[in-house]
């Protein structure tokens, strides 16, 4: 019986977190190491799904479900305010738009990769893992000593992402609590000081949290969280529709600032390229994939349409974020708020798991295998306190979003992609008739860098003023 073997990114297949293991020893002197990845030829049939050992594979329907989930965060409680600051008829179409470009790049690195499965005869592989052999056994042989560095600059954005949405996790539970506490009168809604101490309150809460290390514990919230989206999507357009002006008031476009603004908030709301391979490294009939692709990203765009549109021409100028706070003081509004509060802050805890776990996969190889149990324990708590302090400095939910957006997904999501197709498809099979292919992943780049430029000063500049 042949073995299977798991390439996971520093996590088990059951999401627990393993036992750390001390870091190997380097191999005895006059010994070679072999390279870690090995091209086979292309005429060798591997059937990579085959050789996977997925205990519980998800079937079409539960995966298209797992990517919705990975997608839909925080971000749709806020991509109102992004409507709000680029114009209403500009916001939808190019929330359409991205839907469009987002998806197609995700579909670009998974399609890589399952080459890699094929030429590697590896049966499967993380982002990282993806990005490190595209370089290594890349066309460009004085480049493959790089991708080492290639896989660190994944993890780095993926960990200041993932870091950078407790942020905005954090504040969106001070926040509620705030305007449930205290009221919410147009002076308390801009009173960013009294925001801050209610940042600052959360952090014992938050830092016992995130002392539970197993995610069986917290994993069943998440599909409760779930339900109060939807509810929160169907709430926006009720409420909304009650006070909402004649639409011939909502400006269509309104500048230019404002329009990279709003983009770095629409990529982090629906970017789900971080789930992509998990969830198809998890798939029945991984070949499935593009069909769960396009199903998903619908449903996504579809959601932040509706309450971005909705949450814009409804509350207006004045709206603010989470979206659930422009609701009127009744009683199921305020029922939802204090709810969707206490659901981010429980999820709180599994959206930090997957960056720590990535830095500790790092961290642990430098302390005593014997003490790793309280250095673990000291990390997080930095960790938690470095996540608190930046949420103090800038509590501003729409401008944070939109920086994590621009910075971390305009490389993750567009340039990452493209710069990874182009190293596996370089030479088989090719570039193409008037090299297309390297045409058409030059505009996915540019497009990128001019989201990370343009994006990053924008929504950098907004944050600044909240000093």
């Amino acid at each position: 019986m042949e073995m299977c073997t798991k390439h996971t990114d520093h996590t088990d297949a059951e999401g627990e977190d393993p036992k750390s293991k001390p870091p190997p020893q380097p191999p005895p002197n006059g010994t070679v190491q072999e390279p870690k990845y090995v091209l086979h030829s292309d005429k060798e049939h591997y059937d990579y799904v085959a050789q996977r050992c997925t205990q519980k594979p998800t079937n079409f329907f539960e995966s298209t479900g797992h990517l919705i989930k990975g997608c839909l965060g925080g971000g749709i409680l806020g991509i109102h305010e992004a409507y709000m600051k680029a114009g209403l008829w500009t916001s939808l179409v190019v929330t359409i738009i991205f839907g469009f470009y987002i998806t197609y790049c995700v579909h670009l690195l998974v399609k890589s990769a399952q080459v890699l499965y094929k030429r590697l005869h590896i049966p499967e592989m993380s982002y990282p893992d993806v990005a490190e052999a595209s370089l290594a056994v890349g066309p460009f042989l004085k480049l493959r000593k790089y991708s080492k560095w290639f896989r660190y600059a994944v993890d780095v954005t993926i960990c200041i992402d993932l870091f950078g949405a407790c942020c905005v996790y954090q504040i969106i539970i001070a926040k509620t609590i705030m305007l449930l506490v205290d009221g919410s009168d147009e002076s308390e809604r801009t009173d960013l000081n009294l925001l801050r101490l209610y940042v600052l309150a959360l952090l014992v809460p938050i830092l016992l949290l995130c002392m539970i290390t197993t995610l069986k514990y917290l994993a069943p919230f998440t599909l409760v969280a779930d339900g109060f989206i939807v509810a929160c999507v169907v709430a926006t357009v009720i409420y909304a529709l009650r006070v909402a002006p004649p639409i011939s008031q909502a400006p269509g476009w309104k500048d230019t600032v404002g329009f990279f603004e709003f983009c770095g908030i629409a990529v982090f709301s629906m970017e789900g390229i971080g789930v992509s391979l998990p969830i198809e490294n998890n798939m029945k009939n991984p070949k499935q994939f593009p069909m769960v692709l396009c199903c998903a990203m619908a449903v996504v765009v579809l959601f932040l349409m509706i309450v971005g549109f909705f949450g814009y021409w409804g509350f207006g100028e004045n709206s603010i974020s989470p979206v659930t706070l422009n609701f009127p003081s009744e009683t199921f509004p305020t029922v939802l708020k204090v709810l969707m509060a206490a659901m981010i802050f429980i999820t709180f805890a599994l959206n930090y798991w997957a960056p720590f776990n990535l830095v500790w996969h790092y961290l642990s190889k430098h302390h005593d295998h014997k003490k790793h149990w309280i250095w673990e324990r000291v990390y997080r708590a930095t960790f938690i306190i470095f996540i608190t302090a930046i949420a103090i400095a800038f509590p501003n939910i729409g401008n944070l979003m939109g920086l994590l957006g621009a910075f971390c997904l305009s490389n993750m999501g567009f340039i990452f992609p493209a710069i990874i197709e182009l190293l596996v498809i370089w030479e088989s099979p090719g570039l193409g008739r008037f090299r297309w292919r390297l045409w058409k992943n030059i505009l996915v780049l540019l497009v990128g860098i001019l989201l990370f430029c343009a994006g990053t000063y924008s929504n950098l500049k907004g944050l600044i003023s909240t000093l």
